[in-house]
This record gives C-alpha cells, sequence and structure tokens, in this order.
C-alpha cells in the first residue's frame, strides 16, 4: 500500500459546489468545502455527498483504456451484482460465512486441477489479497523448509531482475539475501543456467516467473527444473522452484496445454496466481497452491478460536471481504474451461495483432509481440532520433490512452520500451483505435531531430 505524508491544504480556500447538488437544499452548496485533513462538522445528504466525490474521481484515467495495467477493469453486471451482495462479508469469519468458505475452498481445488496436483487431497492452498501476499506466503513456507536443514549462513533467493517488486520486499522483510540475475544483451529474463550458477547450500528457492511484467514472456520453468535436478544430483541440495503465476498461470493452462510448467514438475513445490489479472476478478484478490502438506510447514499455520469455530489460517492479513471470492467462484460456474480458452484467446488473438500493426507503422521495433502473455513490448528503431517513447507516451495520453514508457532495470537501463497490456474487454474496434490515433501521432513527433536526454519521469 503507498505511504502518504501529511499534508496541510489552505485553510482560507472557499467552498462552493454546484446548488443543484444540494438535493432540497440549495443553499447547502454554497458552504460546502470538502475535508482534507479533518472532518467537517456536520452531515452532507448522501446524493451531495456521491456527487462531490464523483466529481473529484473525473480526475482518474479512464481505467478501460488503461493499457498499463494488468488488473481486471471490466466484469459483467451480474458478476457486479453478486459482489454487491457479498461486500460485507467477512472472510475470515468462516464460522459464520460457512458457504462462503466453501467457496473458497472450491476455487482452490479447481486450481489444483487446472495446475495438474498429483494427488488433489494433499494439496494445501487459500486466498490472499492478491499475488503479492500470495508471494510473500509461498516465500515464508520456503524459508521455513531451508531453516529445518540446519545450514549456516544467510539465506538467499534467487530471481531474475524481471521479478515484480513484491519478491524484493519479501527478501528486505524476511531477510533474506535476493539474488537477482540481471538482463543482459537481449536476454530479458531468467535461464536455467544463470539460475544455478547464483545456489548454493543456502538458496531457500528459485522464482521462476510465469509471465513477466516487463515484456509478457514466460520464463523455462521446465529447464529451470531440471538444471536444478542436475545440481541436486551432483551436490545434494534439493532446491525448490516457486512458479510466480501472477498472469500466466490463468493463460497458459487454457492457451498452452502442453506448456510443462506446473506440478508436473515434481520441483515445482508452490504456484501464485492474481484471480484480479487474468482470473478476471476485480480487485483484490489471490491464490496459492502448495502441492503437498509437507511443502507448506504446519507451524506456519494458526488454528484460531474465532467466534465459536476453530480456524486454520496463514495470512498476512486478516478482515477482508468476501466479494472477491465469490466472483471468483462466479467466474469458474460461468466460464468453465471453455469459456476460459475463448477469452483469453480473444486476448491474445488482440495483442498479437495489435503489436503485428504497430510494428508495420515502421518507426518501431517489437521486443515482444503478445504471442504468450497478451502483453508485448516495443521501442523505437535505432536511427529514430526526433522522438522516444516517452514522448509517444505522453501525447497519447493525451487521447485518453494510458500507455506506460520505462526503462529496463540495471544493466538495460539504456533500453527504453513501451508496454500494453491487453485484457478482457479490450476488443479488436479499440485496439484499431489505438493504432489509427498512433499514425495519427507519427506526422507530429518526427518534425526533427532534438536534443536527447538520457532519462525521463
Amino acid at each position: 500500500m503507498v505511504l502518504h505524508k501529511g499534508k496541510a491544504t489552505d485553510p482560507d480556500r472557499k467552498g462552493g459546489a454546484n446548488p443543484l447538488h444540494a438535493g432540497a437544499y440549495p443553499a447547502l452548496a454554497a458552504r460546502i468545502r470538502l475535508p482534507h485533513d479533518s472532518l467537517a462538522e456536520e452531515p452532507l445528504p448522501p446524493d451531495t455527498a456521491l456527487q462531490l466525490v464523483r466529481d473529484e474521481l473525473m480526475l482518474d484515467g479512464n481505467a478501460r483504456l488503461n493499457l498499463a495495467t494488468f488488473v481486471t477493469t471490466w466484469m459483467e453486471p451480474q458478476a457486479r451484482e453478486l459482489m454487491a451482495e457479498c461486500v460485507d462479508k467477512n472472510m475470515i469469519d468462516k464460522d459464520e460465512y460457512p458457504q462462503t468458505a466453501e467457496l473458497e475452498r472450491r476455487c482452490v481445488n479447481i486450481l489444483a486441477d487446472l495446475w495438474h496436483a498429483p494427488d488433489p487431497l494433499a494439496i494445501m492452498g487459500c486466498s490472499t489479497t492478491g499475488s503479492s501476499e500470495a508471494c510473500m506466503l509461498a516465500g515464508m513456507a520456503l524459508k521455513r523448509r531451508w531453516s529445518k536443514l540446519g545450514r549456516a549462513g544467510k539465506p538467499n533467493l534467487v530471481m531474475g531482475a524481471n521479478v515484480q517488486v513484491c519478491w524484493e520486499k519479501f527478501c528486505e522483510y524476511w531477510e533474506v539475501e535476493p539474488r537477482l540475475v540481471p538482463m543482459d544483451g537481449d536476454r530479458f529474463h531468467l535461464t536455467a543456467d544463470e539460475a544455478i550458477a547464483r545456489c548454493d547450500e543456502n538458496t531457500i528457492g528459485v522464482v521462476a516467473i510465469l509471465g513477466s511484467t516487463f515484456d509478457g514472456s514466460y520464463e523455462p520453468v521446465a529447464e529451470i527444473a531440471a538444471a536444478l535436478d542436475g545440481l541436486q544430483e551432483r551436490s545434494g541440495w534439493d532446491i525448490p522452484v516457486h512458479v510466480d503465476g501472477a498472469s500466466g498461470a490463468m493463460i497458459a493452462p487454457f492457451l498452452d496445454p502442453e506448456l510443462v510448467w506446473d506440478f508436473r514438475l515434481p520441483r515445482v513445490a508452490s504456484i501464485n496466481t492474481s484471480g484480479h489479472k487474468y482470473g478476471l476478478v476485480y480487485p483484490g484478490v489471490g491464490w496459492v497452491v502448495w502441492r503437498a502438506k509437507e511443502a507448506l510447514p504446519e507451524e506456519l499455520v494458526f488454528n484460531v478460536n474465532y467466534l465459536g469455530g476453530d480456524m486454520p489460517t496463514f495470512a498476512l492479513n486478516f478482515s477482508r471481504p468476501g466479494a472477491e471470492v465469490a466472483a471468483q467462484y462466479y467466474t469458474f460456474v460461468r466460464l468453465g474451461r471453455e469459456g476460459f480458452r475463448a477469452v483469453q484467446q480473444a486476448s491474445r488473438d488482440v495483442a498479437t495483432q495489435l503489436a503485428d500493426g504497430i510494428a508495420e507503422l515502421g518507426p518501431f521495433e517489437l521486443l515482444t509481440r503478445g504471442d504468450e502473455l497478451p502483453v508485448f513490448a516495443f521501442t523505437t528503431k535505432a536511427d529514430v532520433d526526433s522522438f522516444d517513447v516517452f514522448d509517444v507516451s505522453r501525447r497519447l495520453r493525451e487521447r485518453g490512452w494510458l500507455v506506460p514508457a520505462y526503462t529496463f532495470p540495471e544493466n538495460r537501463t539504456d533500453l527504453a520500451v513501451l508496454r500494453i497490456v491487453v485484457r478482457n474487454g479490450f476488443t479488436h474496434d479499440l485496439a484499431d483505435l489505438l493504432l489509427a490515433d498512433l499514425r495519427r501521432l507519427l506526422p507530429e513527433l518526427d518534425h526533427g531531430p532534438r536534443p536527447r536526454t538520457a532519462f525521463h519521469h
């Protein structure tokens, strides 16, 4: 969660709003001043409060045109209705809301089956507030398993520099050394050779990403697992793999069923995903599943006597609404395998077609083309010196498109790219509109060389 610092506002700022917003009390509008630092003394009519807050929120970007986020921005009206009915249920209160807990259990079992758990009765899993919490829980389990080996030295975790920031937070919070494999040349994610070169007896695990947020590519999970098998034969170090499938774990089972990345690999101990990304549910819900009970040390699971019931729990959060879990189960019921396949294939088709269209414009070079995650990254060609990706991002924003421009991590900070995330609800028609806007902008951007700077913020 973002940390905010206190900021004083002008104590003399004037009130005043549209008198019609004040309903039956038009004169009230002249006195309205929205609270910035402390509560107002008197209440407002609900319709007035609603309109005033809505007015401020108009300054936010249009979520449907936000091509930066992986998070779901569209659900069916029926799903929104169900979420509204469940928003007042506390997920942690399983004794009082047993059927919501049952829906959570079913979702865990469905995911375990989707990820080819060898024994569905032996798995452990739970919902979380998102994949970041799920990663933290998986990391805690890896560290606790390593600590039981009685080895000296500081524990370390091997992963690519393209990991989501939650893994660096985990290492900082739980005092684990992050061994980040830097990007190099055209290698933008972790490979098997680079992973095992950084492993030793104190490595608690290797994190493999099924769908890098930088460019949408899959890391070679099976190759990494095979390399660790060989390392164990040579050294005796049994190093587990955690698959961060925040996005890809809900894409690959439907579009790439032949790809072996999940519990079919004995070395994969745990997998997480974001229900609120390609699980097609509004934020925030995540999931983590362990292949067997021994992969989750039992001392990490607390049995809490809460409101008359004995409740096993493994979480960093406590109270949270049951709406997202109900929505996830609704989505599973609504779509089934074929429905998920159709939705995810539609996103991939839009992504690959849009990527090809951008490549055909001339000034751009694709790094990826959206044929793994429906996500792709592109940059300007070497001979383009009249504009850069930051100029393109800024000009697209004038039309409402939110397309992020950023530099890659250490060792490839020279590479600046634009990235487009295609989600359910972003159609071929919208993709065509984006392409049309890009075509319209290029003559304006290509007005001759300009001074270049090292970084743009």
